[in-house]
């Protein structure tokens, strides 16, 4: 196996830099790949975090996962990247230093924009040795999301990898386009996007599904045995949302929820209110349709059009 001109040898844990653009003060930023191999040969897996530089929580669930050596295989190569968009992260942006949101630029190009030729460059050197991936993710924007798996319809087997990481849903959604799911998938990967908590933000419960979803998922392609440290027996099957939709704020102002994520509600529910800093009026939030909480704003302050509440339904 050579990865970035490295040869990476059976029973060998290595990390390398993929080398990335300089930027105009001439500073050249590397992203820091990690690899576990394995002395018996197996799939390879490949965990990364922070596409968008301000989702911390997945660099957290990763990074927990590298200090506790879980991501060391019995069989196979993890290849592991904690925090993938460098820039954004030292800048605790979503963007890169050009503007850019780095997952509308896959599979990028060797010419284009700093974002494009990062994403080239991934794609080409990173992606072609993979045959798994886990691409961690978080709400932005003031939303928080519960832990959830987003695959493509009409897969079973990445509908069989997401009931094996076993979040609390798992949602259809489509490939965005130019997203890295859409190109890694395109390559023949099999692609689980978690998302779980807030940009710029940790959750401990979000965390622990990440791990404990990491270690599912070794253990189901038989990358590891972790059967004494999984127990499935006291959870609940994920549940499957077919389809979802954004609850829009209809008036602008001070934002209250009275309802928490990952709760079930009937149509014409009580979701929370809208009121003038003034006292002069307030509206009650109520909900068009039965369904789950699977994601909701944290921010205080709304405008009308803003997307308040995610609801999915089964």
């Amino acid at each position: 196996m050579k990865i970035l001109n490295r040869e990476i040898k059976p029973g060998q844990s290595v990390q390398i830099n993929l080398d990335t653009v300089r930027l105009h003060t001439r500073t050249r930023i590397n992203v820091p790949v990690i690899i576990e191999r394995a002395e018996e040969d197996g799939p390879v897996l490949l965990i990364n975090a922070g596409i968008h530089g301000d989702e911390v929580n997945g660099v957290e669930i990763v990074r927990k996962a590298v200090s506790s050596n879980m991501l060391r295989p019995e069989k196979g190569t993890v290849i592991c990247i904690p925090v993938l968009n460098v820039f954004g992260f030292l800048n605790q942006s979503r963007e890169f230093p050009d503007g850019k949101d780095l997952n509308r630029f896959f599979p990028g190009s060797a010419k284009g924009s700093l974002a494009s030729q990062f994403a080239y460059t991934f794609m080409t050197e990173i992606v072609p040795h993979a045959n798994y991936c886990i691409d961690f993710h978080t709400g932005g924007s003031n939303r928080f999301n519960i832990s959830q798996i987003r695959i493509s319809r009409n897969d079973d087997t990445l509908l069989d990898l997401a009931k094996a990481f076993h979040p609390q849903f798992i949602v259809y959604a489509k490939n965005r386009d130019k997203s890295f799911r859409e190109s890694a998938t395109n390559e023949g990967l099999k692609v689980l996007l978690f998302e779980g908590g807030k940009s710029l933000d940790f959750n401990n419960d979000v965390t622990e599904a990440g791990l404990n979803g990491i270690m599912r998922i070794m253990h189901s392609i038989g990358m590891r045995d972790y059967s004494t440290s999984i127990n499935q027996n006291d959870l609940k099957d994920p549940i499957i949302i077919e389809e979802s939709y954004w609850h829009r704020a209809r008036h602008s102002g001070l934002f209250r929820s009275f309802i928490a994520g990952g709760e079930y509600i009937l149509k014409g529910h009580t979701l929370g209110s809208i009121s003038d800093p003034f006292g002069e009026f307030e509206y009650l939030i109520k909900a068009k349709t039965n369904g789950y909480i699977i994601g909701l704003s944290n921010s205080p302050i709304v405008t009308e059009g803003d997307a308040l509440y995610h609801i999915g339904n089964q």
